[in-house]
């Protein structure tokens, strides 16, 4: 065989390897999840590998999940790979009820990109999995391998898993708005729970298994609350509406955030923490008038500029120029009651 096809055949069988270690490592940590998260063995998946036409699939649809598509730039970076290299890693999918077509559970980016790329087909891996396999499929991996996930996207996915977690059976439930730990007194069973039986909180489980903090996650759920317009300046305009504010104002309902768009928007006063309590004060969540945020806004500006206005409490002086009187008179209280002494005579 000549050295070129040598090299070639020795290519295709290390991308294969490669592939299956990736995949392997892939549907490995979704099982981990599902195991950590529900507490007992994933189901049995009877999973066939096959090339499914690009038009039988279809967006992940079970839960809002959150994750944001790639960029046009990184679709077509990742178009350009894929035909260099072929696709490392199959997608996953599962049959859809009475249609002759699948839900992508991972993998939608690389869908995009074989789209883009002139494909009619793609490889994947079908696998039966109920709603909550499905959820922990579609969240999971993206949780474990994209870095750069913003709070919101991270808050959706926790959601998601949490609401799965609670619909499959739990001893302790987490409302959506507070996440607080409400025992449950009955099992999945109706029956009730023993005092000793060991009992977990959902929240608990995800924050151990992803290596985050119940906080961060009760945080990133807390802000998934915000309306559209008010997410988006956060994750594109930090400056204008930071993680401080923004916890704040996700207490409110949809109709009352509405009222801090505006205030988001003005660059030569951007809206701070002090500024969002004081309108807390006034106006309580979780429902509140445009007009009475209004008020209270200005209410706040003012306030902040009649501080600016205002002198300031203390006078400086450079240290440095009075130095050497400080050595002889031992303290800066000394000096001070000098030169108010001083003050006193050329005033008087």
């Amino acid at each position: 065989m000549a050295k070129k096809g040598m090299d070639d055949l020795l290519r295709r069988r290390m991308s294969a390897t490669q592939q299956a270690a990736e995949q392997a490592s892939e549907l490995q940590a979704t099982d981990e999840a599902y195991e950590k998260l529900f507490r007992e063995a994933p189901p049995e998946a009877n999973a066939r590998i096959c090339d499914i036409p690009l038009d039988k699939l279809h967006p992940f649809y079970t839960a809002d999940i959150g994750f944001k598509p790639y960029t046009p730039e990184q679709l077509k970076a990742f178009a350009g790979q894929l035909k260099e290299e072929g696709l490392m890693v199959r997608i996953i999918v599962r049959s859809m009820p009475g249609v002759d077509g699948y839900e992508i559970l991972a993998g939608h980016n690389r869908t995009a990109a074989a789209r883009l790329a002139g494909w009619s087909e793609i490889p994947a891996e079908i696998v039966d999995a109920d709603d909550a396999r499905a959820v922990v499929i579609a969240t999971s991996t993206n949780l474990i391998q994209r870095q750069n996930l913003s709070i919101i996207e991270r808050g959706k996915a926790y959601k998601a898993l949490l609401e799965a977690k609670n619909r499959h059976g739990q001893w302790y439930i987490d409302t959506n708005e507070t996440f607080g730990e409400n025992r449950q007194k009955l099992d999945e069973g109706g029956n009730n729970v023993p005092a000793d039986r060991p009992r977990y909180n959902a929240r608990t489980l995800v924050a151990e298994f992803f290596g985050v903090t119940e906080y961060e996650i009760r945080k990133a759920v807390k802000l998934t609350q915000l309306i559209p317009e008010l997410a988006d300046i956060l994750e594109n305009n930090p400056k204008q509406l930071n993680l401080a504010c923004a916890e704040l104002i996700a207490d409110y309902d949809a109709e009352s955030q509405r009222a801090f768009i505006e205030m988001c928007t003005v660059e030569e006063n951007p809206i701070n923490k002090a500024t969002v309590r004081h309108i807390v004060s006034r106006c309580p969540p979780p429902t509140a008038t445009k007009q009475a945020v209004f008020n209270a806004w200005h209410e706040a500006q003012a306030a902040a500029d009649a501080k600016r206005a205002a002198p300031p409490k203390k006078i400086s002086f450079d240290r440095k120029r009075f130095a050497p009187y400080l050595d002889k008179l031992g303290s800066e209280q000394k000096l001070e009651d000098l030169f108010l002494e001083f003050l006193r005579e050329r005033v008087n």
